[in-house]
């Protein structure tokens, strides 16, 4: 008799909970495929720190291989699903086809950036959903601040010391936190930049920062932002932007070089190519997280619409936290499915939250027992610690050493801003040319706005034509240098309204990413 053969779509927060928790409860009766674009599981929580500099890369990722070992890592994107025939379609790396059967099946895809209908943000916005995205930002700020320091005139330099952040939630609140710190270290680093004024922005449609938390912590962490100089605009967002700024939906005009686009997420594409019910993009599951008349197919995550048990009627937010425990559900529910045992349908409780503010301050609501500052910062970082699945010494000494030493101010150049793309179905890859002849392109975001002073690579203004995307997944247009950039097709069809979803707190409270 054959061993029954589960495939896993993804290694995000869901994805390797699930293959860890599968792997355990199989005990080598089964064999298990993980497919994945990567070969590491990605700690979105701490991507804010590696965009300014206090951890390196690697320190951020998990290795599938070491840590899976009782799995076969299948490295790839999954183009498409027959659910029919039972089989996993995928691309590699190198753009080889394949295809993998399955008795079982666990979805854990994830989401991409959300795309709002807003002329010139597709185009000149950059996302942070993946490890590129955050390598790019963090050589992007460090190069924005030496090209200013050796501007010509006091408007060039102004404009690129300013930083616009969208999105107020935990992810944007965390990133201009953190920059606002990185760009001030910068600056005071060397004596004849005494003069720059970094300056940051933080937008949001919303009425305070952190909306989803409770409102005096909320408070707390708009006082810390703004106490450090951050321009916290509730209320506001962005109307239109161009190759030398943005505009604000309260008719103000701001010369920038930088747009950090975090108003949350959406389910990645590959689920609407499911042709399975949906809702709000999610697809719908039951409380046993099986998909409704397919019993051997599971999902979970933030693609999967997941009943709340806890609030009728209603489905679990799109958060690491609930991505990190429905994975186990769906670990352990394969498992049964597979012994003829009892599955279990998925509850939670609440453990709280924690944001980190930069330096030694935080805002966190560990099982409800509100903190601010040192306290929450310490509980924050301590909970990281015990969270993640590895790195735990690694990622201790480099809080260790940030605390004594400078930070390296160095951008190697390693990602360009046309293969981190605002509007990709993959954040975790940086798109590669396909070796067709460049086109220029400028705005805010990129290394140049329509110049090329001294100290600017050229490579990172004249971005080749991506390479192929998945399937399911339509190739997207290369920006327009024009002041009224058009939207892409993608964006148009699989925007929605709104901001960031509203989220349930929770101590790793992003929403899981990677697939």
């Amino acid at each position: 008799m054959s061993r029954p053969r589960i495939v896993i779509v993804g290694a995000g927060f869901a994805g390797y909970r699930a293959a860890r928790t599968v792997a355990r409860a199989a005990r080598g009766r089964a064999d298990i495929t993980v497919l994945n674009p990567t070969d590491y599981f990605l700690y979105v929580p701490l991507l804010p720190q590696v965009a300014a500099g206090i951890l390196e890369p690697r320190r951020v990722t998990v290795s599938l291989a070491d840590t899976l070992q009782q799995t076969r890592l299948v490295l790839g994107e999954a183009g498409r699903i027959d659910l029919d025939a039972r089989t996993v379609h995928y691309d590699d790396p190198e753009g080889n086809s394949g295809t993998l059967p399955y008795d079982r099946l666990v979805l854990t895809v994830g989401s991409v950036n959300k795309l709002l209908p807003i002329p010139g943000v597709a185009e000149h916005a950059h996302g942070f959903r993946g490890l590129p995205e955050a390598l790019y930002l963090r050589d992007h700020i460090t190069r924005q601040i030496e090209l200013a320091a050796s501007a010509d005139n006091a408007a060039e330099c102004e404009a690129r010391c300013t930083f616009v952040v969208v999105g107020a939630g935990y992810t944007g609140t965390e990133v201009a936190a953190q920059g606002q710190l990185f760009t001030d270290a910068l600056v005071r680093a060397h004596p004849l930049r005494t003069g720059m004024r970094p300056r940051w922005l933080l937008l949001d449609v919303a009425e305070r920062v952190l909306p989803e938390l409770d409102e005096r912590l909320s408070r707390t962490a708009g006082g810390v932002l703004r106490e450090r100089g951050v321009e916290v605009r509730m209320g506001t967002s962005v109307r239109e932007a161009t190759h030398d700024g943005v505009v604000l939906t309260d008719g103000e005009s701001v010369a920038t070089r930088t747009l950090a686009w975090c108003v949350g997420v959406r389910p990645d594409p590959l689920t609407e190519s499911l042709g399975l019910p949906l809702e709000r993009g999610r697809l719908v599951v039951e409380p046993s997280l099986q998909v409704p008349g397919r019993p051997e197919v599971f999902a979970c995550g933030d693609m999967a619409a997941v009943p709340d048990l806890e609030d009728p009627g209603q489905y679990t937010p799109m958060t690491a936290q609930h991505a990190w425990r429905q994975g186990r559900v769906a670990g352990d529910n394969v498992a049964a499915s597979l012994s003829r045992g009892e599955l279990r349908p998925y509850r939670h409780r609440d453990l709280g939250f924690v944001v980190d503010l930069g330096g030694v301050k935080g805002a966190a609501n560990p099982l409800g027992v509100p903190l601010s500052g040192l306290p929450a910062g310490l509980v924050t970082r301590g909970y990281h610690l015990a969270a993640m699945p590895g790195n735990r010494v690694r990622v201790a000494a480099d809080w260790l050493l940030d605390a004594v030493l400078p930070r390296q101010a160095v951008q190697l150049g390693l990602v360009r801003s046309w293969s981190v793309p605002l509007d990709t179905a993959s954040p975790e890859l940086a798109r590669v040319p396909d070796g067709r002849e460049p086109q220029p392109v400028s705005g805010p975001g990129t290394a140049d706005a329509g110049t090329n002073p001294a100290g600017t690579d050229p490579s990172d203004t004249n971005p080749p034509t991506p390479g192929p995307t998945r399937k399911h997944e339509k190739q997207p247009k290369q920006p327009k240098q024009s002041n009224h950039p058009k939207q892409s097709k993608q964006s148009k069809r699989s925007t929605q309204p709104g901001g960031e979803p509203a989220r349930r707190a929770g101590p790793d409270n992003r929403s899981e990413g990677g697939h």
